[in-house]
């Protein structure tokens, strides 16, 4: 994260005003680094200061880079699975013991339809989101009988700054809705999981139907 701190604080403080503006809810931000487990006991500690024990916790960092694996080098394997899988164990296994001190708690971890259905030149992004699917059924049988949800949401092509170079030049020609999905439209799916009360254990798929024809 040190690379991207930048980024980082970019993305915070362009939250903050577009909260500010269009909800009128204050935004705080903590610059965290997910595959050290230290940076996440600190990023969490200072988060339960400031705005009390987190309720609701989304894992949707994640980084992807096209290549056929014998093309993939070693750091490039290690800095993916580290990142999309072992970030979301880590912040799991760090907000889970405030959750379990107050029974109650959403998990919502962002996969994707990769991780179900595989792709050509994402073979270490498919299996770090397929391990994601693993560990989110797993983790729902071990703290349902605390109270606490955990889900998975799998979309497919959205349209953020990941997938720009990516994203094929005509979609509709591959996604049965004809259309790529938006940040919100996801958004929209996470906030539906997290406050669904009696569903645990689920993979959602948002991808317009694209699951339907890879």
């Amino acid at each position: 994260m040190s690379k991207n701190g930048e980024n980082v604080a970019k993305s915070v403080e362009s939250l903050k005003k577009w909260s500010k503006e269009k909800t009128g809810v204050t935004v705080s931000g903590q610059v965290c680094d997910i595959s050290s487990p230290a940076s996440i006991e600190g990023s969490v500690k200072s988060i339960d200061r400031s705005l009390g024990a987190i309720e609701v916790l989304v894992n949707a960092a994640a980084i992807n880079s096209d290549k056929l694996l014998f093309n993939s080098s070693e750091d490039m394997i290690k800095d993916t699975i580290e990142t999309n899988l072992m970030g979301t164990i880590f912040m799991c296994k760090t907000v889970l013991k405030h959750m379990i001190r107050h029974k109650k708690g959403s998990i919502v971890n962002i996969g994707s339809v990769v991780g179900l259905k595989g792709n050509t030149g994402q073979t270490i992004y498919s299996a770090s989101k397929a391990g994601l699917i693993g560990f989110t059924k797993s983790l729902a049988k071990e703290v349902a009988p605390i109270g606490i949800t955990v889900n998975l949401i799998a979309p497919g092509f959205v349209r953020t700054d990941m997938t720009s170079n990516i994203i094929k030049p005509k979609p509709e020609e591959l996604i049965p809705l004809q259309r790529i999905g938006s940040p919100e439209e996801v958004a929209e799916a996470v906030h539906f999981l997290a406050n669904a009360s009696y569903i645990t254990g689920e993979v959602l798929l948002c991808d317009g139907g694209l699951h339907l024809v890879l």
